[in-house]
């Protein structure tokens, strides 16, 4: 079952009515909510089966895990963090809660707000090099979603290691300085999004984020505590029927992103860059969709970007999740690639190593996508591909510095194992 717009719009599930979801004794909202949230689940398992889904059995495996995961950020976003009079910052796209392609470069935070309320958020930066702030309508799966408000670390004068107090919402303030941190709520903001960017993988202390809710029109409050009440039966029912909304929707609609994003283009080529509409406006993306048979590579090239963030990493089909990043080169940033003594950039993607600095490992996939991010760009590169045999690269590396230049295996090992080490100090795992 298809949205009928093939934008994945609709959740492609059974839509289960809630009074008819109760199987057993009778119960109320809540216990009917929670059995549609069941069936939900359960409709799930059927439908990564269907043949737009990616359909090997190691795809299949990957898929029924990423539905338990996704079962698991949903549940914690709809329930555990609903109360908007009383935030807290929960963290997704991690290590385990993967979804709509997420930046290995990355930790995301997500608070729910109210529009009418005023918010602070403190923390310090520690070794974040950047943070974009952005107050959304919803995710980009859901019915209605889209920024309303995007701010940047550097914006604010923020940088690494700084202490920092920011205020949501409110009067604007007259005072130049406190207007530099102090970011508006429009009438249908209903979240508040992080995106901390960490260019250096290494073992340093991750930024600290904090929010908490400081106008005086919250319910509940008892000489400045927040003590909310017991939920009630409707309360919870909500909860858990915004948890399967969010389950159902990101199931199909990332799948159906990455079919209809493959199809403006042929394989092994480049969809050149663009804005997401609705998307965050200093971001622009690169698609191209590989396929590689045994012995092949694919070759990407580019002007060297000129801008505050870019990279190249892979995701996988179907789950939109990125191929791995921690202990293989799944994706590289600016950072951690090289550019070529011509001032261009090169990397391969291939299987295999190749034995060159820029190398993005398929983990043995043998078709995938590679996405170019570009971020407060002064140009936009537009990467070329091509495929070639991983035999014939030793052809192309007449220049020492192609690709990054030469990498030995005890090289390539201790880059990986720093790697596993930064991600976990960010995610403090």
């Amino acid at each position: 079952m298809r949205g009928s717009d093939g934008t994945g719009r609709t959740s492609g599930f059974r839509r289960v009515a809630m009074s008819e979801a109760s199987s057993g004794p009778s119960g109320g909202l809540d216990h009917a909510a929670w059995q549609a949230f069941c069936d939900a689940l359960k409709a799930a398992g059927d439908r990564i089966l269907e043949p737009d889904f990616p359909g090997t059995s190691l795809d299949r495996a990957e898929g029924f895990r990423h539905l338990a995961q996704q079962a698991a950020c949903w549940l914690t976003w709809g329930v555990g963090h609903a109360d908007a009079s009383d935030p807290r910052f929960m963290r997704q796209n991690d290590l385990f809660t993967q979804w709509g392609g997420p930046n290995v470069d990355n930790l995301y935070k997500h608070a729910r707000i109210d529009p009418t309320g005023v918010y602070r958020v403190r923390g310090k930066m520690h070794s974040c090099e950047e943070f974009l702030l952005a107050v959304r309508i919803g995710n980009m799966h859901e019915e209605r979603y889209g920024t309303l408000y995007e701010v940047t670390a550097t914006d604010m004068g923020i940088g690494p290691g700084d202490d920092f107090e920011i205020t949501l919402g409110g009067v604007e303030p007259s005072d130049p300085a406190e207007r530099l941190r102090w970011v508006p709520l429009p009438d249908e903001a209903r979240m508040v999004n992080i995106r901390e960017y960490y260019y250096d993988w290494r073992e340093r202390e991750p930024a600290v984020f904090v929010i908490e809710r400081v106008d005086e029109r919250v319910d509940g409050v008892v000489d400045g505590v927040v003590t909310p009440g017991r939920l009630t039966a409707v309360e919870v029912a909500g909860r858990l029927d915004e948890a399967r909304s969010q389950f159902e929707r990101s199931v199909v609609f990332w799948n159906d992103y990455q079919r209809t994003a493959r199809g403006r283009g042929a394989d092994n080529t480049f969809i050149q860059p663009r804005a997401e509409p609705k998307g965050l406006k200093g971001l622009v993306y690169a698609f191209c969709f590989y396929r590689l048979g045994v012995g092949e590579a694919l070759v990407v090239e580019s002007a060297a970007p000129v801008a505050r963030y870019w990279s190249y990493q892979l995701y996988r089909l179907g789950w939109f999740e990125p191929v791995e990043s921690v202990h293989r080169t799944g994706g590289l940033n600016q950072r951690q690639l090289r550019i070529d003594s011509d001032g261009r950039v090169r990397v391969v993607i291939a299987a295999e190593d190749p034995g060159v600095a820029n190398w993005l490992d398929t983990g043995g996939r043998e078709e995938g996508m590679l996405t170019f991010r570009c971020a407060w760009a002064e140009n936009r590169p537009e990467p070329t591909a091509r495929v070639v045999r991983v035999s014939d690269l030793a052809e192309e590396g007449f220049d020492p510095t192609w690709a990054g230049g030469p990498v030995s295996a005890d090289e390539r090992a201790e880059a990986v194992r720093v790697r596993g080490s930064h991600a976990a100090w960010r995610f403090r795992t």
